[in-house]
């Protein structure tokens, strides 16, 4: 069985690939079925890992006196499905609109706690660092050097960024030089995440390539 399973994955890898050449049948097929077994995956997963034990098990099964306020949630996840009634699609509207507005307020909350407040921690450091300022006099060289400077170009760095953004004072003169180069450092920072994202999906480009010449042709 895993010598079949190992053709199917090598049938579907190719699949995917000949897309390179153009649009075709074979790669509809095999983008159809990632999307059908992805879906169905996450229905299982949430069935059996969040419904089941958050919910369902508790509800009917529980003993706790306070379990029958998992009745709100349950009635708002049926009226879900009236999306599928033209008649009775509005109902849906109301446990969508308890969604948005959990998950946005969710959303801020782990924003602000997991980026904006360790960005701005991140942020406030002292102009020189006393140990990379040891480390500098004891060994002198580049990288220590490097790390000595590091303080003082984030803080430029910051200060800069901020500046492109105040938008009540007019980019002119000074004032414009450091909002350049505020935005050549947002573009930096742009560049780097991109090409982050690019090396994270050549890196699973290796993977299946590696797949087919290795565990599949056994070439190398």
């Amino acid at each position: 069985m895993d010598t079949v399973w190992m053709w199917i994955a090598a049938a579907l890898t190719l699949m995917i690939f000949s897309f390179l050449y153009r649009d075709n049948p074979l790669y509809k097929v095999a983008e159809h079925l990632f999307i059908g077994v992805a879906a169905g995956y996450g229905i299982a997963v949430e069935f059996y890992n969040v419904f089941r034990p958050n919910l369902w098990d508790p509800l009917f099964y529980g003993h706790e006196p306070s379990r029958w306020w998992l009745i709100v949630p349950f009635a708002l996840g049926l009226m879900m499905f009236t999306r599928f009634s033209d008649k009775f699609a509005w109902i849906s509207r109301w446990p969508l609109a308890y969604m948005v507005g959990i998950y946005s307020g969710m959303a801020v909350i782990g924003f602000t706690e997991g980026d904006l407040m360790q960005q701005m921690r991140a942020s406030i450091v002292p102009p020189v660092s006393g140990q990379a300022w040891a480390g500098f006099l004891h060994s002198p060289g580049l990288l220590t050097f490097l790390n000595l400077t590091a303080n003082p170009v984030i803080v430029f760095g910051l200060i800069c960024i901020l500046l492109y953004f105040f938008f009540s004072l007019e980019h002119k003169g000074t004032a414009g030089t450091i909002a350049g180069v505020g935005t050549g450092l947002l573009m930096m920072g742009f560049g780097a995440g991109y090409g982050y994202t690019v090396m994270t999906r050549m890196a699973l480009l290796i993977d299946r390539f590696y797949f087919l010449m290795s565990d599949w042709l056994r070439l190398i």
